[in-house]
């Protein structure tokens, strides 16, 4: 099963899209959205992939740990990019780099990424970038 995950991220890196649907189910459940404004479906996982790497590049996911126990596998990454295209949460790119951790928990169902759980720094990644925080309504 980790390879399955060292295959996901490999493809993220290399941005090899296509390539995502052997490592990951098409109905994958996000329950923590990669990005804000996708769908929230199954299979959405996707979408929200590609707008990471359509906002973010050069962008790259450094696996520091990987664990596994049970149907689930547990990564502890290192996310590093620069902001230089659209995102949702900030449309014009700022240009800046950014290095946040991020853990991830994959459940594994038929040898595929079926459900993606993920806790990342996300107020380290919107300081470094000089996003505003979010409100909340």
């Amino acid at each position: 099963m980790k390879t399955v995950v060292r295959d996901f991220f490999a493809a993220v890196n290399e941005r090899r899209l296509a390539d995502l649907h052997t490592c990951v189910a098409a109905d994958v459940i996000d329950h923590n959205k990669i990005i804000f404004g996708e769908a929230d479906e199954p299979g959405a996982a996707f979408e929200g992939i590609r707008m990471q790497l359509d906002a973010f590049d050069p962008f790259h996911l450094s696996v520091e740990e990987l664990l596994e126990e049970g149907d689930r596998v547990v990564a502890r990454v290192l996310m590093t990019g620069e902001h230089t295209g659209w995102h949702p949460r900030m449309p014009q790119p700022t240009m800046k780099n950014f290095t946040v951790e991020v853990i991830f928990v994959f459940t594994m169902k038929d040898a595929k990424i079926s459900e993606i759980r993920a806790v990342s720094d996300r107020l380290g990644l919107f300081f470094q970038l000089g996003w505003d925080w979010p409100e909340v309504d």
